[in-house]
């Protein structure tokens, strides 16, 4: 059983709360037009090692664009793409009230976006979009957090191009984020920091793939991670794809990840696409999901696709690229983990899928995330806790993970066994690679 707190603060009261304890910061950046964000030495980023500290500054953390007393650490690292290339990534750091230098929580954002100028560091230094009100409105999730004592790393999961869903980025840019901030002297944190990852959605598939890619990609990371807990997660991405097809608010989920995927694996849609397909990929390019959803009731792969190209496994690029984005094919995580899953996407407008993919939150498969769950546990680790919300949505599954996840983790730092719901979690899909048609 998933225990809650005994009180969580009202956010609003918790905000003013942790603002009322923190110096003031410094004036605003503007990100936008920012060289903060490119990498402009003298060496090549591949000289340096992973999770290496570029550039450092400390500003106001602003919320919608209005500055206040927090001070957060931005740090320019070094990282990996989706392809394994050198890149150059931000990430943003909020110092314990407490001054505990122990503990931290990695939150990846579900921002969302195939935007760059939405990414978190961007709205916590000052700037202002539609698609960046997501990482605003999480600024509240954080409050807990921090009157807990505990520092809060807040990386931009989708690299410096915004690649969309593309998981194994995702995961690097986490990792190589919790190497920057430990080895900065600007946080206070060092290499015995011990960790909790914490991210619902979007900010799941960050969660999920850091806690997979930890032991092979960042060992020193993972020996200091006290678990995982995600929410609302995409584990295959091709069962998605028809989840949501013809869904009046989700469908708009369909381009953005086909964009991002593509981007992050350098694949042209465009010989694929229909005229219809290629306007709504023009449409999207830049586009956060707050653009995306409800605009396109209705919308199929097959609306987008050209006629030949109505069954996606008869695309080898893409066959290749959402193999690569099954997190069902990635390692099992070595740390605990608490893993909760909507299962009434009837709420949000979505129907259940055909047979091998079945209902949801509306966005997310609960037979996936239920497989995926079950596999962690097959595969060695016993410290899987699962938790189905079936009368909830996607948005609602949000409200109710948010406090256990927080709870969860304060007993992982607090050194309690983690509870295992291995032996009774119900069957799901099969994760198997696709196949080319």
């Amino acid at each position: 059983m998933i225990r809650k707190p005994a009180r969580v603060p009202a956010l609003a009261a918790a905000l003013a709360l942790v603002l009322a304890a923190v110096p003031a910061g410094t004036a605003a950046a503007q990100p936008s037009s920012d060289s903060f964000y490119s990498y402009d030495g003298a060496a090549p980023l591949s000289s340096f090692a992973p999770g290496t500290v570029l550039k450092t500054r400390t500003l106001s953390y602003h919320v919608v664009g209005i500055p206040t007393p927090v001070r957060a650490v931005q740090l320019l690292y070094r990282t990996t793409d989706a392809q394994g290339r050198p890149t150059a990534n931000v990430t943003s750091v909020v110092r314990s009230t407490t001054g505990d230098t122990t503990k931290a929580v990695s939150y990846q954002s579900a921002y969302d976006s195939l935007d760059p100028a939405d990414a978190p560091s961007r709205a916590i230094a000052g700037d202002v979009t539609l698609g960046g009100l997501l990482p605003n409105g999480e600024s509240l999730l954080l409050t807990p957090a921090l009157l807990l004592g505990y520092n809060v790393v807040v990386p931009d999961t989708e690299g410096p191009s915004a690649d969309f869903a593309a998981g194994p980025e995702y995961g690097a840019t986490t990792l190589d984020s919790i190497r920057a901030a430990t080895s900065s002297p600007a946080t206070g944190m060092d290499d015995r920091t011990k960790f909790g990852l914490l991210g619902y959605s979007g900010g799941a598939i960050a969660t999920g793939w850091a806690a997979a890619l930890a032991p092979g990609y960042a060992p020193d990371v993972n020996r200091n991670l006290v678990g995982f807990t995600e929410g609302g997660v995409l584990v295959d991405p091709a069962h998605n794809l028809k989840y949501v097809a013809g869904s009046p608010v989700w469908s708009g989920v369909i381009p953005m990840a086909l964009i991002g995927v593509a981007r992050g694996y350098d694949i042209d849609l465009k010989p694929y696409a229909s005229a219809y397909g290629l306007k709504v990929l023009e449409e999207l390019k830049n586009a956060s999901i707050i653009d995306a959803l409800g605009r396109y009731p209705g919308l199929t792969w097959q609306k987008i696709a050209k006629p030949e190209y109505a069954n996606p496994n008869s695309v080898p690029p893409f066959v290749a690229a959402v193999n690569q984005v099954n997190i069902g094919s990635a390692p099992t995580p070595s740390i605990p983990g608490f893993i909760a899953q909507g299962n009434a996407g009837i709420l949000e407008g979505t129907v259940a899928g055909p047979p091998g993919i079945g209902g949801g939150d509306g966005v997310m498969v609960a037979g996936d995330v239920r497989a995926l769950a079950r596999q962690y546990c097959a595969t060695g680790n016993g410290s899987i806790s699962y938790q189905q919300y079936d009368l909830l949505s996607h948005v609602g599954g949000a409200a109710a993970w948010a406090p256990a996840a927080i709870a969860w983790l304060a007993d992982r730092f607090a050194g309690k066994p983690a509870p295992s719901s291995c032996g009774r979690i119900p069957a799901g899909n099969s994760l198997a690679p696709e196949q080319p048609a």
